[in-house]
């Protein structure tokens, strides 16, 4: 799958993308990344992602399961991975090292 966005060259932005983003993987079209967290960090990060995620105007997926939050970011409605969900995933991990840097 390529994510490219209008007025770009032919490159593949979300390889490119997540080649820096360590730890987020493609799962068809969406973005996934499952942290371990402890409940107090989970909170922190969930609110923060909050955050963002309002401004750009989007809805991801943060779900607690077996001490791991577990994100997803895109559409479930067979849209592409956008531009903005790959800006929403390097805002979380600057937000999880923030949060895990607390401690």
């Amino acid at each position: 799958m390529r994510a490219l966005w209008a007025g770009r060259s032919s490159r593949d932005y979300l390889s490119d993308a997540l080649t820096v983003l360590t730890g987020w993987t493609r799962d068809g079209r969406q973005l996934k990344r499952t942290l371990i967290l402890d409940e107090a960090q989970h909170a922190a990060l969930t609110e923060r992602i909050k955050v963002v995620a309002d401004a750009l105007h989007l809805r991801p997926e943060i779900r607690r399961l077996d001490g791991n939050t577990q994100i997803r970011l895109g559409s479930s409605d067979n849209d592409a991975i956008t531009e903005s969900d790959v800006t929403l995933a390097a805002r979380i991990e600057d937000a999880y090292r923030t949060v895990t840097s607390d401690d």
